[in-house]
């Protein structure tokens, strides 16, 4: 499949979706050190290609912030304490124009834990935290992301147009997805 970066945005944090962790699981706060396990995670689900690639993203993107991780940032733990999924409940400029909104960043679950029921409840999780704070959401993705398009969809989320690509991005997750996304 092409890979097209894309945008999905929900204009309210209203009616969240709930969905309950398997009992094996629990999640969590950020905590000081949880670097290194954000690090791990996201590199073993692909999104960089050695730990220390992903550490100085992080230092990059989230160092500056570090206070506001304890509030944003979530990991879900497996029954030995183990962090095997995190997210981002943070915020950006929604529009390129100052508009600020909450945003669901960097998710990611360890691979062989994924297909355990695991997304849902974090997505979950990260949403409440950002309507705490937000009155509407973003996140960016990529086509080849595309279950994970179709959950997002799920929650609310819309397309946001971003670009000339935009419209190819949709109707090519239309066909892969065998859904109606433009009304």
């Amino acid at each position: 499949m092409k890979r097209i970066p894309l945008k999905m945005v929900r204009k309210d944090l209203l009616n969240i979706p709930q969905y309950s962790l398997p009992h094996e699981f629990s999640i969590r706060k950020f905590e000081k050190g949880d670097e290194s396990n954000w690090a791990r995670i996201e590199t073993s689900a692909g999104e960089f290609k050695n730990e220390k690639a992903a550490l100085e993203r992080f230092n990059k993107e989230f160092g500056p912030y570090i206070d506001e991780m304890g509030r944003r940032c979530i990991f879900i733990e497996n029954k030995n304490g183990e962090a095997i999924g995190t997210t981002t409940a943070g915020y950006g400029n929604l529009s390129g124009y100052g508009e600020i909104a909450g945003r669901i960043h960097w998710v990611g679950i360890i691979p062989e834990y994924q297909g355990k029921k695991l997304s849902k409840p974090l997505l979950s999780a990260a949403m409440h935290i950002l309507a705490d704070h937000h009155s509407k959401a973003y996140l960016t993705s990529q086509t080849t992301s595309y279950q994970a398009i179709n959950m997002y969809l799920n929650y609310g989320f819309e397309p946001f147009n971003t670009g000339p690509d935009c419209y190819e991005a949709w109707t090519l997750l239309e066909k892969t997805l065998n859904r109606k996304i433009f009304e």
